[in-house]
């Protein structure tokens, strides 16, 4: 690459790390860089991947303080995030990428709705919850399995292709559990660190020598910084606000999908 190009995927991932910690589509940015410098789509799926990782750790410490409170669903959820990353990553390894580019915009289309419609989906858990005498922070068996299923599903997506698998995650938990946009976005950043491990993980022990190293570095540097700075600036964000930035970004994402 020419220092042009360095400083151009140095950007782009600067810009995905923080995206990804306030919506959860940065890969959108840096994976189509990687095409426009010339690296096969798998190569650079596999190298965006890898240069995520440290970008999931700065913007889920951004975010450590909403993760308060959160275990009693999140040990349920980081199992079948793990799982179904592994099955995602087996997926792409053996699968032409065409076979998920295929429905990607239909789930995303779906996951931004349910963020729209997310105050009112709380609502109405919420007053189920009163009638029938329960808390309405508590989730139960019937809304737990529903969240655990969509979680594996998200991390199926997410191992075999990382874009936009944040916007997914916040449309399935803001379906089913009644909690903030922030905080739903703090277990967001950590499920999808989790996904990206294991990807990056499968993918290098699995195709070391397929994957642009120099390229994933730069972009780990990038998404390092740009995970602190989006989590500093997300954490600051009115609920109306922050659910009007995942929307607009998701229609970027939807867009540039379809193009």
């Amino acid at each position: 690459m020419s220092w042009a190009e360095i400083l151009l995927l140095a950007v782009a991932g600067v810009a995905s790390g923080a995206i990804n910690a306030v919506v959860g589509s940065g890969t959108l940015i840096t994976f189509p860089t990687l095409i426009a410098f010339g690296v096969p789509p798998v190569v650079a799926t596999m190298s965006n991947a890898i240069g995520q990782v440290p970008g999931g750790f700065s913007s889920t410490w951004g975010y450590r303080r909403e993760l308060a409170g959160q275990w009693p669903r999140l040990r349920w959820q980081l199992p079948a995030s793990l799982t179904g990353a592994v099955g995602g990553a087996w997926l792409l390894l053996h699968l032409p990428e065409q076979a998920f580019r295929t429905v990607v915009p239909v789930l995303l289309v779906i996951a931004l709705v349910l963020v729209v419609v997310q105050p009112l989906l709380q609502r109405w858990l919420r007053r189920r919850a009163l009638a029938a005498g329960r808390d309405a922070s508590v989730v139960g068996r019937g809304r737990m399995i529903a969240l655990v299923a969509g979680t594996f599903a998200v991390g199926v997506y997410g191992g075999y292709f990382t874009a936009a698998q944040g916007i997914l995650l916040v449309g399935v938990m803001g379906a089913l559990v009644t909690d903030s946009v922030q905080r739903l976005n703090a277990a967001k950043n950590l499920l999808s660190l989790v996904v990206n491990i294991v990807a990056a993980g499968a993918y290098t022990l699995v195709a070391f020598d397929r994957i642009d190293w120099a390229a994933a570095g730069i972009i780990a540097v990038g998404t390092l910084i740009g995970g602190y700075v989006g989590a500093s600036v997300g954490r600051r964000l009115p609920p109306v606000v922050l659910r009007g930035f995942i929307v607009a970004l998701g229609l970027v994402a939807l867009w540039r999908l379809l193009v």
